[in-house]
């Protein structure tokens, strides 16, 4: 169900245009069947593109139709969500619930969550944006490698002669047009070189800027948080302009000054402002292991802290304003996707108005044996395509045959019935095993054609499966 890879999305169709239909054929590139879960999360995508096109004071009201998903580990209730997030170039946070305590434990506070989710959606802009200039950058940084290679012409002197001054105007003014040329021929040749890479090996020296700036840290009621305190923003340009002249090879140096280029065009600030409105916008956090804070006070004990978890994560997802070290960032119409297995607890054992705040319930099927047979070819980035590429880079080509794919989704199944059932994780421990021999002795095979049928996969797993206490450990 889970495959860990990214693939790219349909360019040619925009986030507007894309039906719900749409958004689940796209998620079933990547994860195999949870159809009631791929609906859920794609209306709740097309809803976010509704209501932008609202009226300002309608579109205000209109809040996120939180999702809880409900199933076992290793059935894709994070590889649905995470890839929702990519197809709506959305940011993203994955975050357990178990790590916050309530005030007075310790623990991680609720808010860290929005802060991280900040972090993201500044580096997702910063990104794009460097993407938008990386060409001037690259240009800017290229004259600077030629102005050190081949230094500009010293400029005339600063004085004014008077007497030249009226000569020339009975005179026709004299040109270095001939030497001017010859620079500009030499400095042509001088950038043909650079770009070909004929001068990588060269030493330049240039000023580098010092980057050991001090850091704190804060400790607070849970412990050491984060709290985006940076020393370089309290104390202004106190570290700014230190600089020393450093020694370098030319591709060093260029890679050295695209960044200085790429830091000196970008607008940090405008960055910031576009990444806090993407937060409001667009922020999804997946809220994991939601069951292993359902509970209400037993009054001592482990579960002490539960209720008191969820009501500290009630006005994060209820709708509050958080301060962040870029600023203000109001969770309102942030989309929350909680997901736990809910063995033990249940959605009904968390408290009423936690349970108001996800009012989408889906149930994940627990996978089968045929769905481990799809898992392993079908996604666009199949664990079989995955092993295939990653030998063949070694030059050795590997063919599954069919009744192998057969025999590994048998044991898999096998194996999630007789220890724990962890989903589709345990296909990737058992083609590990599988191809153990094979990945070891890569380089060395004389025999670079290599077929995997059903019989090496039992001769590989058979002991091992039939020993239910060595399976537990190595499967």
């Amino acid at each position: 169900m889970v495959i860990y890879l990214s693939g790219d999305v349909d360019d040619h169709i925009g986030l507007d245009e894309m039906t719900p239909r749409q958004i689940v054929a796209e998620l079933d590139k990547h994860v195999v069947g949870q159809h009631a879960a791929k609906r859920a999360v794609a209306i709740a995508l097309r809803n976010r593109v509704r209501r932008q096109k609202l009226a300002p004071d309608l579109a205000a009201d209109v809040l996120p139709k939180n999702i809880i998903m409900i199933g076992s580990t290793g059935v894709g209730k994070t590889e649905i969500a995470r890839r929702l997030a990519r197809l709506s170039n959305s940011p993203f946070l994955k975050v357990e619930a178990s790590k916050f305590t309530e005030v007075g434990y310790v623990g991680r506070d609720v808010e860290s969550m929005i802060r991280d989710l900040c972090e993201i959606a500044v580096d997702m802009v910063r990104v794009e944006k460097t993407d938008e200039i990386a060409d001037k950058a690259e240009q800017n940084a290229e004259e600077r490698i030629l102005d050190l290679l081949l230094p500009p012409r010293p400029a005339a002197a600063n004085y004014f002669d008077f007497d030249a001054a009226e000569a020339s105007a009975e005179t026709p003014a004299r040109t270095d047009e001939p030497r001017d040329e010859q620079f500009q021929s030499t400095r042509e040749k001088l950038r043909e070189q650079l770009r070909a890479g004929k001068l990588a090996n060269r030493i330049v020296e240039i000023e580098v800027h010092e980057k050991s700036f001090p850091t704190i840290e804060v400790a607070g009621p849970q412990g050491i948080e984060e709290m985006g305190i940076n020393m370089k923003d309290m104390l202004g340009n106190l570290f700014q302009g230190r600089t020393k002249r450093q020694r370098m090879r030319v591709d060093e140096a260029l890679e050295y000054l695209m960044q200085e280029e790429e830091e000196r065009l970008i607008d940090m600030d405008a960055v910031a402002r576009a990444a806090l409105e993407r937060v409001e916008s667009a922020g999804i956090i997946f809220l994991d292991e939601l069951d292993k804070i359902a509970g209400r006070e037993t009054g001592a004990g482990p579960d002490v802290s539960r209720e008191g978890v969820q009501r500290d994560i009630l006005p994060i997802v209820e709708g509050t304003t958080v301060n962040t070290r870029y600023g203000m960032v109001r969770t309102d119409h942030i989309l929350f996707i909680a997901a736990g297995a809910f063995h033990v607890s249940k959605p009904s054992d968390l408290i009423p108005e936690l349970q108001g705040r996800f009012p989408i319930r889906v149930e994940l099927e627990s996978l089968t044996v045929e769905d481990f047979k799809r898992i392993l070819v079908e996604p666009k980035n199949s664990l079989v395509k995955q092993y295939k590429a990653l030998l063949e880079t070694e030059g050795v080509e590997l063919e599954f045959t069919a009744d192998a794919i057969d025999s590994v989704a048998q044991f898999a199944g096998r194996v999630n019935e007789q220890t724990e059932d962890i989903g589709a994780r345990r296909l990737h421990t058992i083609m590990e095993k599988v191809l153990d021999e094979i990945s070891f002795n890569a380089p060395e095979l004389e025999a670079k054609r290599q077929v995997i049928d059903a019989a090496y996969v039992t001769r590989t797993l058979a002991e091992i499966v039939k020993d239910q206490d060595l399976s537990r450990y190595i499967l």
